[in-house]
This record gives structure tokens, C-alpha cells and sequence, in this order.
């Protein structure tokens, strides 16, 4: 079977898809926010959205400044495209592999020893 278009192997791996999935269902969020929900560190976080911004997928913002500073995050529609693209892949993949095992020939019966 080969991959499905849409397939993104940026976003694929669980830490960034759980990122791009919570952003996905929000305008905005606060650092804190993501941090807790996925309960990432910091560091983990701060690493997985540079990677995404880097890709264009992210839109980050620091407002305030001292002990006021806030970092809120969004997905762009770059961040979007690519996030329902590599769900619709998703299905395309597990709705193949329904297909496949419920065309699969069943596996042979094998005698019990001892009877």
C-alpha cells in the first residue's frame, strides 16, 4: 500500500500531531495552556512548535513583557491544509486496511494436537 497523499511526516509524529490537533480546534492558545494539556515540559513544547513554525505551520506570539510575558500560538492556514490533509490520509490508510483484511483470505485451521 502505498502512502496516501496528504501524508505529512512533520506533523505525523504523536507529540506534533497532539499540538496541531488541540490548535486545530482553537483561534489562539496560551503556551501554558498547550503545555498542560499535553503534558509536555517547556523545553519539549518550546522544541516541537519552532519545528512547526519553521515549516510555516505556526504563527507564534509574544506579548507582554517581565513576568507579564505571554507566548500565544495559532495554526496558520498552511498549519490548517496540512493538518486536515494528513487526516484525511489517516482515514484513507485505516479505511484501506479495513478493506484489506476484510478482503484477506482466512488463515488456515490447524488440528489440535492430541486429539
Amino acid at each position: 500500500m502505498s502512502t496516501p497523499s496528504g501524508f505529512d511526516e512533520l506533523i505525523h509524529p504523536s507529540t506534533r500531531l497532539s499540538v496541531v490537533a488541540l490548535l486545530a480546534a482553537t483561534e489562539w492558545a496560551d503556551f501554558p495552556f498547550l503545555r498542560d494539556s499535553l503534558s509536555l515540559s517547556d523545553s519539549a513544547l518550546s522544541k516541537q512548535l519552532h519545528t512547526l513554525e519553521e515549516a510555516g505551520y505556526l504563527e507564534i506570539r509574544k506579548e507582554g513583557g517581565g513576568r507579564k510575558r505571554r507566548t500565544k500560538v495559532r495554526l496558520t492556514s498552511r498549519g490548517r491544509t496540512a493538518f486536515e490533509g494528513h487526516v484525511a490520509a489517516l482515514r484513507a490508510i485505516v479505511e484501506g486496511a479495513g478493506t484489506t483484511a476484510a478482503t484477506a483470505p482466512a488463515p488456515p485451521q490447524h488440528a489440535e494436537a492430541g486429539r
